[in-house]
């Protein structure tokens, strides 16, 4: 059974990859075991997280004293092995989730989600697609793509005229360009970076209230889009529930279907489906891989933690 104690270590795993791919042409095989070392580490925290391990225990499985694997630790995961153990602590992610027990907007109002410099206050215009543009496929519409990495992995993003259409991760690039298609199978698809995308990007790299507005160009049924506007306003470094959700939309009994709309949610990590989790406190399914749920929850709540 995965639980919070894990998601700090998927963090630091995708993290560790995404470096290792995009410094691949360049490493050295030295650099190479060394990323092994850390990997290595890694799995053996997560595998042995209930016993804590000192620093001397995990350093002796990689065959480095403790001073040398503390500095290659923190090299390659920007984070010491002491406050990797910090960020992952169940406890701290149970305290944050029962102090925002209370509805959406009492949180909000709680956090000051009123600023500008909160999340949500960059999504002032969610742009539905017109009832047309759901029935024909997106027919008639110019969607730009392009694919880059983020910290969680390689990512597929588009756009068109109006917004960001589709952000996802992907495993392979040709398998997720056919899910955009299929997404929108009538229209004009081309293989493009621009502005809008470049933009909504740098929320993986910049401070958020530095960000110009996202704007977005979705599809869904109306009750879908209500509940991803609903997400928008989830504050980073927070937790709500599947049932906290279907309260602030004023669907008290909908839970199930709120669970299916989040799941449906084609804007990865813009639209923080991320952040919704059960009420039993398991951190539940993702639609782009649990792992990866924990990783994102992980790095947010470290970053959060860090003020």
């Amino acid at each position: 059974m995965l639980n919070f104690a894990t998601f700090g270590c998927y963090f630091l795993t995708f993290r560790l990859i995404f470096v290792l791919i995009i410094q691949l042409k360049a490493v050295k095989t030295q650099d190479t075991f060394n990323y092994q070392r850390i990997e290595t580490a890694i799995h053996y925290i997560v595998n042995h997280f209930d016993a804590q391990p000192d620093l001397e225990e995990v350093a002796a499985q990689v065959h480095l004293s403790p001073y040398h694997f503390q500095k290659m630790f923190t090299d390659w995961a920007g984070v010491s092995p002491k406050k990797f153990l910090q960020y992952i602590s169940l406890t701290n992610a149970k305290q944050l989730l029962t102090q925002k027990q209370t509805t959406l907007s009492q949180t909000a109002y709680e956090v000051g989600l009123s600023s500008p410099s909160r999340l949500h206050d960059l999504f002032i215009n969610i742009e539905g697609m017109t009832p047309a543009e759901f029935k024909n496929g997106g027919k008639k519409l110019s969607i730009n793509y392009s694919f880059t990495y983020s910290p969680f992995g390689e990512v597929l993003i588009a756009s068109t005229s109006k917004g960001i259409c589709h952000l996802a991760f992907i495993e392979e690039q040709s398998n997720g360009l056919q899910v955009l298609q299929k997404a929108f199978p009538q229209a004009h698809f081309q293989a493009r970076q621009d502005t809008v995308q470049q933009n909504a990007l740098r929320i993986f790299t910049q401070d958020w209230t530095t960000l110009e507005e996202i704007k977005l160009h979705l599809k869904g049924t109306p009750f879908q889009l209500k509940v991803w506007e609903s997400l928008l306003k989830i504050p980073h470094g927070h937790l709500v529930t599947y049932g906290s959700i279907a309260k602030q939309i004023k669907q008290v009994k909908a839970s199930r279907a709120v669970g299916t709309a989040v799941g449906k949610n084609p804007i990865a990590y813009l639209i923080p489906c991320h952040r919704v989790i059960q009420s039993s406190g398991h951190l539940g399914q993702y639609h782009w891989g649990s792992t990866r749920k924990k990783a994102i929850v992980g790095w947010e709540m470290a970053k959060y933690e860090r003020g």
